[in-house]
């Protein structure tokens, strides 16, 4: 297929991706505007839902007048950008039973880790500065979780025998995490945990005492209760985690199927979205007026703009 200035659709998607892994934050809306012209162009989906919204690409100058795409059409449809074969990869969201998931086809693999990689690195350096410990059930527990797929990478990236992921087995971890503690070999620890099973080994019987000993560990929560425990405030469940960990404040990470951008936050719930995503705050009732930084108590939209996708 022939494009604009001769180019085929390979070859401007070669350049986007260049580009999307190494965006500095001057350079973000330019790029985040050829990327919005070009899946306005050749993905059908967004093509059909901008025409219906009656939006003139061409009329869209500024980042924050770019239309986004509803997450329910991940529910519904199949989101691809100038593919006809099937993704080599298909996340899907977890749900409860009888939900529609999203679903997410990945047709570029390598942009993904590039990207996650590079996101992790600038929150915290080199995946191989870490022994990293995932304690993921609920996601473990399906084989299309893009956590699990991402983890995967920084976990091989870590070059550590210590490194792993953990369902169920909370007492094997604590042995491994024990050993690193009374050898410690200048690697910092890193454990990431889904929110409720972190929450189930803080109060669970077993002695976590030795962790205020390990010099470099950082406890980061990400997903929540996924419907295994009650609700409950970001705060009061930092306040139990650093009490049984040891830690001064619990780091978190967040991010979607629908994404393939992360950000982090390192205590405080005060999140710094990855160089590849900007967050905008959207007047609840109007998903298209975007609202300042100074919100009132009824304003409490959000879109997310991720360059990867």
């Amino acid at each position: 297929m022939e494009l604009q200035n001769n180019k085929t659709i390979a070859e401007i998607r070669a350049g986007l991706r260049e580009q999307i892994v190494t965006v500095e934050p001057a350079d973000f809306e330019a790029l985040a505007l050829r990327v919005f012209r070009y899946q306005a162009a050749y993905n059908p989906v967004y093509r059909e839902y901008i025409r219906h919204l009656g939006i003139d690409p061409s009329g869209i100058t500024t980042l924050t007048g770019i239309p986004f795409l509803p997450i329910q059409f991940f529910k519904n449809h199949r989101v691809a950008t100038g593919h006809t074969t099937d993704a080599s990869v298909v996340f899907q969201s977890s749900g409860t039973t009888g939900q529609t998931t999203s679903s997410h086809h990945l047709y570029d693999e390598p942009l993904y880790k590039a990207v996650s990689y590079r996101i992790f690195q600038q929150n915290y350096g080199d995946p191989n500065r870490f022994h990293i410990l995932a304690l993921l059930p609920s996601y473990l527990e399906r084989n299309n979780s893009s956590l699990v797929y991402m983890m995967q990478h920084f976990i091989e990236e870590s070059g550590s025998e210590y490194s792993g992921f953990y369902l169920n087995n909370a007492g094997e971890m604590l042995h491994r995490l024990r050993h690193l503690a009374e050898n410690p070999d200048g690697k910092s620890i890193l454990l990431l945990g889904v929110t409720f099973a972190l929450l189930d080994l803080a109060e669970s019987s077993f002695d976590l005492s030795f962790l205020k000993n390990i010099g470099h560990f950082t406890v980061m929560d990400t997903g929540g209760m996924k419907g295994r425990r009650k609700e409950m405030l970001r705060e009061e469940v930092h306040d139990i985690l650093t009490g049984s960990f040891g830690v001064p404040a619990i780091h978190s990470e967040y991010g979607m199927t629908e994404l393939l951008s992360q950000g982090y936050s390192h205590g405080h719930g005060l999140f710094t979205p990855g160089h590849s995503m900007r967050i905008f705050l959207r007047d609840i009732n109007d998903p298209f007026a975007v609202s300042d930084h100074n919100l009132g108590p009824s304003k409490t939209g959000g879109n997310q703009c991720d360059r990867s996708g």
